[in-house]
């Protein structure tokens, strides 16, 4: 075996509720605009079509219950509260019985970005990786078991910025739905155990500032919480 540079990065890792082995955290896919009324605010509409993603680094990934610095180079950062999904099986180009199969567990998690930077490059018509893919824009709480998670539809999901609920939809306002997301998705990657799918967040975006405290539910999993620090 070849002697390496610097150390390895090891994968991080997530917690699934009632299991002694935690999740390694590979690709982590994000869906935009899945969610009519967050389009409308943003003032795009919906591709009815087809989903699209972007990607975040598993660099990116932060525990739930952390404080992190408020980012470097944005003035604009905010929250996005999402389901997101772990995949448990390899896939590829799927249907949706095989999708389904293949999502292993739910999470409640955060997509926080870099709102100012994310409308600039989407104004110029470039990615959106500054506003998006950053350190510690990736938070997720502990993971539960898909089997015991039930059906997505009915569920509310719901932010707080201290004592102000700011977003609150259900799941079944998703316009492309997690097995929908999976399927699709296979046809352009071999999903593997370890990626996770961000499904997207509803309407009621907006800032936060250092000191401000967030908490995101989804029924029927662990909530998930950051705590926002002053910058580096």
């Amino acid at each position: 075996m070849e002697a390496l540079l610097f150390p390895k990065l090891e994968l991080p890792t997530v917690e699934v509720l009632g299991e002694s082995k935690a999740y390694p955290i590979n690709r982590i896919f994000c869906v935009g605009r899945n969610y009519a009324e967050h389009a409308k605010e943003m003032g795009v509409e919906v591709d009815r079509e087809a989903p699209f993603y972007f990607l975040k680094s598993a660099l990116s990934f932060v525990a739930s219950g952390s404080t992190i610095p408020y980012p470097p180079g944005t003035s604009d950062y905010h929250y996005e509260m999402e389901l997101v999904m772990a995949i448990g099986a390899p896939v590829f180009k799927a249907d949706k019985f095989a999708a389904a199969k293949a999502i292993y567990a739910y999470g409640a998690g955060l997509d926080m970005t870099r709102r100012d930077l994310q409308l600039h490059a989407r104004g110029k018509g470039r990615p959106w990786d500054l506003g998006k893919d950053f350190e510690q824009s990736a938070i997720l709480a502990p993971l539960t078991l898909a089997s015991r998670f039930g059906a997505v539809g009915p569920q509310r999901i719901a932010l707080w910025v201290g004592d102000t609920v700011k977003q609150d939809a259900r799941l079944a306002d998703l316009v492309w739905l997690p097995v929908e997301l999976v399927s699709h998705l296979s046809h352009y990657y071999h999903l593997q155990p370890g990626d996770l799918i961000y499904t997207g967040t509803p309407a009621g975006v907006g800032p936060v500032n250092p000191g401000d405290k967030i908490r995101g539910t989804i029924d029927g999993l662990t909530e998930v919480t950051l705590t926002i620090g002053k910058p580096e």
